[in-house]
């Protein structure tokens, strides 16, 4: 069973040897969630050594700033548009769309409108 946004999972539970999430639950219980009115919400779905899941909603206009990670991310847009600047490119973003990045890419992210995306990092070991 889907937890909500107000019922946290324990750390135990979102590292165990499987994990089935229902990502459409999950979107829709984030942005009932009260910080995503302020522009941002977000929800770790997973969390591994080398591996996570987070679920991030953003009303429209709202922008992530340009950072990097040290793992490769996949970004999933579950709701929305977004745009992505890498690169020295503008990626859009629609429902549906996977971006990949490789390890150390600077990027910003910004909602076009209402926007959930699914972020997968992972880490080398060690």
């Amino acid at each position: 069973m889907s937890k909500s946004t107000h019922e946290r999972r324990s750390p135990e539970a979102m590292s165990a040897p499987y994990i089935q999430i229902d990502l459409a639950r999950e979107t829709d219980d984030l942005f009932r969630d009260g910080p995503w009115m302020q522009g941002r919400s977000a929800k770790t779905l997973a969390k591994y050594d080398d591996l996570r899941l987070v679920l991030t909603a953003l009303r429209a206009g709202t922008r992530i700033p340009t950072h990097d990670t040290d793992g490769r991310i996949a970004i999933q847009c579950v709701r929305g548009r977004l745009q992505v600047h890498a690169e020295g490119r503008v990626l859009q973003m629609a429902q549906g769309m996977i971006l990949t990045l490789d390890r150390g890419v600077p990027h910003d992210v910004e909602a076009l409108e209402d926007s959930a995306f699914l972020l997968t990092i992972t880490w080398p070991k060690g």
